[in-house]
């Protein structure tokens, strides 16, 4: 596309307007650099002036064409009661016989069927177009059309391959802005649906440099900011990513803004902002959104494990299809085994994994990153090691650190738990400068490595389920029963626990268990340190 220096071109052709209305050519102009500079209230009148000029003019053609584009910037603004109305109105005008400008129309009908959500009915309606388009920026409507189409249909193979043929055009430079915007838009989107996170960037990339070369240009609007902001957050640009966010909150309207709010709350979880990441959920929830899995992840944040289980679970059981399931699997994983439900863990990993053979690196990282922390959570440091090197390395293909950095946390629990103290250390030094750099506040203060409650005790394994049991008020009786011992030898394990804790009655021994944290969740992760210390059952 020819460059231009929008500002200008703009203020010369407001400046023309004032001391002479502009013939409809010229207002065209107006109403494409108004829209480059994001004056999107004036595109429409700019627009409706031009079809009202080129009627005035008798150029039913020139009338038809101008309420094309109108209706097109107005479905784009989710305005479709008007669109629709214009729609009507040029259709009336389409002289019988005229091919091109019925296909036009067409176009336009089909567009509106499809963001009325009947993507099968404008499918061919779309196909049907691009038979008759020749003007780059009809060929790539169409094209985009088709392709969004076949996205809502669940075919996005199809989908992608129908979106790469609509950017070969944009990439020439012979589209314009309008279209080029929402073209680098839409296929953003379908990437970032289907998992292909390089490709997103990629495109990101390819549409900040167009953005570049485009003096004044506001090109980033509505839904498209807020897969920048996704973009810019998974990349580890989290003050970009807010702004986005944020400038995305402010210019969507009810019904369609809460994506942005939950990217936001997103971004600010992750900083550890958890009040402000709060704000964020509630509101995107009230817009409609369902905010899970980073509702769940904030939960636990917040020590409320009950109440993000729940969130999670009423999740994965609303929608088995949904596209979304594999970011809620990989927060149940990591909630399974923070509460040291490990089957739960292992059946979330397994399904996880089943994503995983789709040609995602993104999924396949995820997988691979289930599949180390539940290893390690069943007691098998070495087998985790392998598929956390395998995580870890295409979280960094992918450009993603602060996924990489908390894999490596996982890596130097595995090297603690096998003894290696020097790969252990190398391992937090590195996690801990991608979460400085990142300002990663709530991993940066997350707890050391817990401590062994029982060191320097000297209690035997046996006699630490003993103690677990005496502290929970169960009688020497009901222990033998649990643990299948005789009531004597439950007696002589309490004695032995009194002598080496050096109290004299169960209410020393269970102020003792309760002042060293010694809880059902604290014993789990004693015994993910590697040790053959079993958690009694509930």
């Amino acid at each position: 596309m020819e460059q231009h220096d929008w500002p200008a071109e703009y203020a010369e052709l407001t400046a023309a307007d004032q001391r002479a209305p502009l013939p409809p050519a010229e207002l065209e102009r107006l109403a494409v650099a108004a829209f480059v500079l994001g004056h999107d209230d004036e595109v429409a009148a700019y627009r409706e002036r031009a079809v009202e000029a080129h009627l005035a003019d008798g150029d039913t053609a020139g009338a038809i064409r101008s309420g094309f584009w109108l209706g097109f910037h107005l479905q784009q603004r989710g305005d479709l009661s008007r669109a629709a109305g214009w729609q009507a109105r040029i259709t009336r005008l389409v002289p019988e016989g005229n091919a091109e400008l019925a296909g036009r129309l067409a176009m336009a009908q089909a567009a509106l069927t499809m963001n009325s959500g009947d993507a099968a009915t404008a499918l061919p309606l779309f196909e049907e177009s691009q038979r008759w388009a020749d003007e780059p920026d009809t060929i790539v409507l169409a094209a985009l059309g088709r392709g969004n189409c076949l996205a809502m249909l669940g075919r996005g193979t199809e989908a992608l391959l129908a979106l790469d043929e609509a950017m070969v055009h944009v990439t020439s430079g012979q589209v314009g802005p309008e279209v080029t915007g929402m073209a680098y838009c839409a296929v953003i989107a379908l990437c970032l649906h289907m998992y292909d996170i390089r490709r997103a960037q990629e495109w990101t990339r390819a549409l900040t440099g167009w953005c570049d070369s485009q003096p004044g240009l506001v090109p980033y609007r509505g839904a498209c900011l807020v897969h920048r902001a996704q973009i810019l957050q998974l990349r580890g640009a989290w003050t970009e990513a807010a702004d986005a966010a944020e400038d995305a909150c402010r210019r969507l309207s009810a019904g369609t803004v809460g994506s942005a709010w939950y990217r936001l709350a997103e971004v600010e979880r992750q900083r550890g902002n958890l009040d402000a990441a709060e704000r964020g959920y509630q509101l995107a929830a009230g817009d409609g959104m369902d905010v899970q899995p980073g509702l769940a992840r904030l939960r636990a944040a917040q020590g409320r494990f009950d109440v993000a289980i729940a969130g999670l679970d009423r999740a994965l059981a609303e929608d088995s299809f949904s596209p979304n399931r594999p970011l809620l699997l990989a927060a149940r994983v990591d909630l399974a085994i923070e509460c040291d439900d490990r089957e739960t863990a292992r059946k979330a990993a397994a399904e996880l994994n089943e994503f995983a053979r789709a040609e995602s690196p993104y999924l396949q990282a995820l997988a691979a990153h289930a599949e180390g922390a539940v290893r390690i959570a069943c007691g098998d440091p070495q087998g985790a090691i392998p598929p956390l090197r395998r995580a870890w390395t295409l979280w960094q293909r992918l450009e993603m650190p602060y996924e990489g950095a908390r894999t490596q946390l996982l890596v130097a629990d595995a090297c603690r738990q096998l003894g290696d103290t020097d790969a252990e250390q190398m391992e937090l030094r590195g996690a801990r400068a991608v979460f400085e750099r990142l300002g990663a506040d709530g991993d940066l203060t997350m707890p050391d490595p817990p401590v062994d409650p029982f060191d320097g005790t000297g209690l035997t394994p046996r006699e630490r389920e003993v103690l677990w049991w005496l502290a929970t008020g169960a009688t020497n009786r009901a222990i033998a029963n649990q643990l299948f011992l005789s009531e004597r030898t439950v007696a002589r394990h309490v004695s032995n626990i009194f002598g080496k804790l050096r109290v004299s009655n169960r209410a020393g021994a269970t102020a003792w268990a309760f002042n060293h944290a010694l809880t059902r969740k604290s014993w789990a992760r004693v015994s993910r340190m590697g040790r053959n210390d079993q958690l009694p059952p509930a």
